[in-house]
């Protein structure tokens, strides 16, 4: 019963049960995109303001721990990035500083799209300029939106993907995602 529950879920929701592709991380041209860790609720406030965190939706403390924890599987793997590309929301900023993988940097063709889904084709072909400008091994940090438009594929909060940069956008390899 339980295999069968477990198979039905995995299908369903691809990547959450079989969800440690570490091994991914080893075909050449791999990085990371990640999902901003837990912050609770949907969207940000009317009204916030990108540089005022306390008017928008940010992490809670099981999401400051799972980012944490989660920089910490990378470090126990010995999986280094040479910088740690962020929205400027905070709940992303904050995700990518806990984390602890490398230097953060903020990169507006990151943020969120979700309020205005006008600039979904303008940010995501920045977004792919920027990576292909970055050099060394990134880590981005980012929302479901945004990750959603650059691979295909739908994030929970918290969960990576393993991506390397094609001509059509980003390929995925594979996928990490630790308990919250």
């Amino acid at each position: 019963m339980w295999a069968r529950l477990c198979l039905v879920l995995g299908l369903l929701w691809p990547g959450i049960l079989a969800a440690d592709d570490w091994q991914a991380f080893d075909t050449p041209g791999a990085f990371a995109v990640m999902r901003h860790a837990l912050a609770p609720g949907t969207g940000d406030p009317a009204g916030f303001d990108v540089a005022d965190c306390a008017t928008q939706r940010n992490l809670d403390a099981r999401g400051r721990a799972q980012a944490a924890r989660i920089g910490a599987a990378f470090r126990d793997r010995d999986i280094a990035f040479d910088r740690v590309l962020s929205s400027q929301w905070c709940r992303c900023l904050d995700t990518a500083r806990l984390l602890d993988l490398g230097p953060v940097e903020e990169v507006p063709a990151l943020n969120s799209f979700f309020g205005n889904f006008s600039a979904r084709e303008r940010r995501t072909e920045a977004a792919l300029a920027r990576l292909d400008a970055a050099e060394g091994r990134v880590f981005v940090v980012s929302h479901q939106v945004n990750i959603r438009a650059l691979t295909g594929r739908t994030t929970r909060s918290g969960e990576v993907l393993v991506v390397r940069r094609r001509a059509e956008g980003l390929e995925v390899l594979g996928s990490v995602l630790l308990d919250p």
